[in-house]
């Protein structure tokens, strides 16, 4: 009998009883969120994915076109229409020196007529360089493409003309400027760099912050490490509104670089009307600032 009370359980009380049901009912819960959870993490996990595998087409937005329809006004193919690698114009004396030019991510080079139209007027012989994937050229764009092949535009126009030859990049051709500029520093005079980034993931990262851009990001396009012992005047100009490219970005490439160096600000300016802002007084101080030490 004694044996018998010791194994009948004892009742549960009422406070053991609420808590259980209070357990269940989170379990419950939470149980009941988990499919919702699961669902957001696929859809970020998706999202990461896209942005890794097509990171490209956010980086560059090339248009066709033809070697007819950019020729002309001056400009013609060169070096010849058959190895096209851009245009060039010629001022209308003898040239003082030569200017490359990196155009910005979108468009074709037929676009940037007004860098040959206020440089020539300076005396310089103009090249606009293009692109492999861009205008009329074949093949497709990314970093260490466009770099290797900026390297053999400035190497064939210092064999063409001579004397070495400034290099202007805006935006993506900045980055593209200070690659291939930084693996030809003895075949270059300087460089005039146009509302351009320090590292391109600081840029991503500040219009997706919710993304891993560092660790997504193939194209670095690392303009500080490029620079950090270049030795040929830099001239880092930077849009006071960019909303693309903010100026701090263009300020830390400016801040980092350890040779000779300059900052103008462009007041009022945005990363796509700048050009409207400046005029030949403007253009004639920055190429007076970059040719100078050569003269």
């Amino acid at each position: 009998m004694i044996a018998a009370l010791h194994a009948r359980p004892w009742p549960e009380s009422a406070s053991t009883l609420h808590q259980r049901s209070m357990d269940g009912a989170r379990y419950d819960e939470v149980h009941g969120l988990l499919p919702g959870l699961f669902t957001v993490c696929l859809i970020v996990m998706a999202v990461i994915a896209g942005v890794a595998i097509f990171q490209d087409r956010f980086i560059y937005f090339p248009e066709n076109a033809s070697i007819e329809s950019v020729t002309g006004g001056g400009l013609r193919a060169w070096p010849t229409t058959e190895t096209f690698r851009g245009l060039v114009g010629e001022p209308s004396g003898t040239p003082r020196g030569t200017a490359i030019v990196f155009h910005g991510n979108a468009g074709h080079v037929g676009h940037r007529s007004f860098y040959a139209a206020a440089l020539t007027r300076l005396g310089l012989r103009v090249i606009l360089a293009e692109y492999p994937g861009y205008g009329p050229r074949d093949g497709a764009p990314g970093e260490e493409i466009l770099a290797a092949d900026a390297q053999q535009t400035i190497a064939l126009a210092h064999r063409l003309y001579g004397t070495p030859p400034l290099l202007i990049g805006e935006s993506l051709g900045a980055g593209v400027a200070a690659s291939a500029g930084s693996r030809e520093r003895d075949k270059i005079a300087g460089l005039l760099l146009i509302t351009p980034w320090d590292r391109i993931e600081h840029v991503a990262a500040y219009h997706y912050p919710w993304l891993p851009v560092k660790w997504l990001m193939r194209d670095r396009y690392d303009s500080i490490t490029y620079l950090a012992s270049f030795d040929r005047p830099v001239l880092v100009v930077v849009a006071e509104r960019d909303s693309i490219v903010p100026a701090q970005f263009g300020k830390a490439l400016y801040n980092a670089l350890p040779g000779p160096k300059q900052l103008i600000i462009v007041k009022a300016a945005e990363h796509n009307d700048w050009i409207s802002h400046v005029d030949d007084a403007w253009w004639q101080e920055a190429i007076d600032i970059l040719l100078a030490p050569s003269r």
